[in-house]
C-alpha cells in the first residue's frame, strides 16, 4: 500500500507566527487558531482554504438486515438514493446551502432505482451477504468497495477539492459498523450498539444479540482488512479506501459521525498514516461514538446531538473551516492595525 503524505511543518510554522500577530490575545479564538495552523500544515500553505468541498455519499444495502435490526424496511435505501439525487434529503440540502459537490454512489441496493440523474452506479452486488452466516463481502467485492472510494477521491482532486467529506447510507449499517468497530477495538456489543434509525431498548438488546452471534462465527479474523471483509459493508469499505487515498494524495477529511468514524478507525488501521489527515466534525449521538473518538485521539468540533449520517453533521461543521481560514486571512496584525501588543 502506497504511504501517505505528509503534512508541511514550515507552513504550520509560518501559520502559527502568524497567529501570534493578529489582533487578539493569544490563543483567545480557541479551536479555530489551531484549525488555521492544521490546515496550513496539511494543504502546504501558509494560507488554507476550505472553499471547494466535495461531498461523496455511498449508498448500500446489507445483508444483516434479514436478522430484523432497523426500523426502516431495507428498501428504504434505494429509495434515499432518489431522494439524494432529487435533492430532498438532509445532505442535498446542506451542500447546495454550502456550494460544495455533492457525489452520490450506488453501491448496491435490494431495490435498485436503476440509473438516476445525479447518481453514479459503482454496483457491486444488490447487498452484502448476512454475516450472521458467512463473511459480508468476498475478497473481491471488498477490493471493488475499497477501490470506489478511491475513485470518489481521484474526482474530487480533479475538481480540485481542498477538503473531502465521506457520507454513507444503507439500512442496517449500524449493525455493521457496530459489529466492525467492536471487532477493532475489541469490545463487546452492548459498550457501543446503539439506536440506530430509531430502535428501542428491546430493539437494541436485539442488535447487540445479533452482533454476539456474528463476532462469534467470525472470531478467527485477526487484522483489519480481515474484519472489514466478515463484518463490513460496501459504504463502508469505500469510506475507508476514500480515507486512505485522500491521505496518499494530501487531501484533508472531515469526518462525520458513528458509521464513518468506524471507517476511519478502519483505514488507520489498513495504513496509520491516514490519521494525520483526518479532521473530526461532531459527536455523534449514537451510543459507542466516543469510544470511537477516544481511540482515534480525536476531538470533534461540534456536539449538537445529532445521528444522521449521510455526511450531514460533516456538512455542518464547514462553516467552522472556513471562518478558522477567513479570520487567519482577513484579521489585521498588530502592526498592521496600530494596535499595541501585550507587554
Amino acid at each position: 500500500m502506497d504511504a501517505c503524505a505528509v503534512a508541511d511543518p514550515d507552513c504550520a510554522a509560518q501559520a502559527l507566527a502568524r497567529q501570534a500577530q493578529l489582533t487578539k490575545p493569544p490563543g483567545s479564538l480557541g479551536a479555530l487558531e489551531a484549525l488555521a495552523v492544521r490546515l496550513a500544515a496539511l494543504q502546504h500553505r501558509p494560507h488554507p482554504r476550505v472553499e471547494r468541498v466535495w461531498i461523496s455519499v455511498f449508498a448500500a444495502d446489507h445483508g444483516v438486515a434479514a436478522e430484523g435490526v432497523s426500523a426502516f424496511p431495507q428498501a428504504v435505501t434505494g429509495e434515499m438514493v432518489r431522494n439524494f439525487a432529487g435533492g430532498g434529503a438532509a445532505i442535498s440540502v446542506l451542500a447546495r446551502a454550502l456550494g460544495a459537490t455533492l457525489d452520490v454512489v450506488n453501491l448496491g441496493t435490494v431495490n435498485d432505482p436503476g440509473e438516476i440523474a445525479g447518481v453514479r452506479r459503482a454496483i457491486v452486488a444488490a447487498s452484502s451477504a448476512n454475516f450472521c452466516e458467512r463473511a459480508a463481502m468476498s475478497e473481491a467485492q471488498l477490493q471493488a468497495a475499497l477501490d470506489a472510494g478511491a475513485d470518489s477521491l481521484r474526482l474530487a482532486r480533479a475538481d480540485g477539492a481542498q477538503l473531502y467529506i465521506g457520507g454513507e447510507m444503507g439500512i442496517a449499517n449500524t449493525t455493521a459498523a457496530t459489529a466492525l468497530a467492536c471487532a477493532l477495538l475489541g469490545r463487546a456489543p452492548g459498550e457501543l450498539a446503539g439506536a440506530g434509525t430509531g430502535l428501542d431498548a428491546a430493539g437494541i438488546a436485539h442488535k447487540v444479540a445479533v452482533i454476539e452471534r456474528a463476532l462469534a462465527l467470525h472470531a478467527g479474523a485477526h487484522d483489519a482488512r480481515e474484519q472489514v471483509r466478515r463484518l463490513g459493508g460496501f459504504e463502508i469499505a469505500a469510506l475507508s479506501g476514500a480515507f486512505i487515498a485522500a491521505a496518499q494524495a494530501g487531501v484533508p477529511v472531515l469526518v462525520d459521525g458513528y458509521i464513518a468514524t468506524v471507517a476511519a478507525l478502519a483505514a488507520t488501521r489498513l495504513n496509520p498514516g491516514v490519521r494525520e489527515w483526518l479532521l473530526f466534525a461532531h459527536r455523534s449521538n449514537e451510543r459507542g461514538h466516543g469510544l470511537l473518538l477516544q481511540a482515534l485521539d480525536a476531538q470533534p468540533l461540534l456536539d449538537l446531538g445529532m445521528r444522521l449520517g449521510e455526511a450531514s453533521g460533516a456538512a455542518v461543521a464547514v462553516p467552522l473551516l472556513r471562518l478558522a481560514c477567513a479570520l487567519h486571512e482577513g484579521m489585521a496584525t498588530f502592526a498592521q492595525a496600530g494596535v499595541s501588543e501585550r507587554a
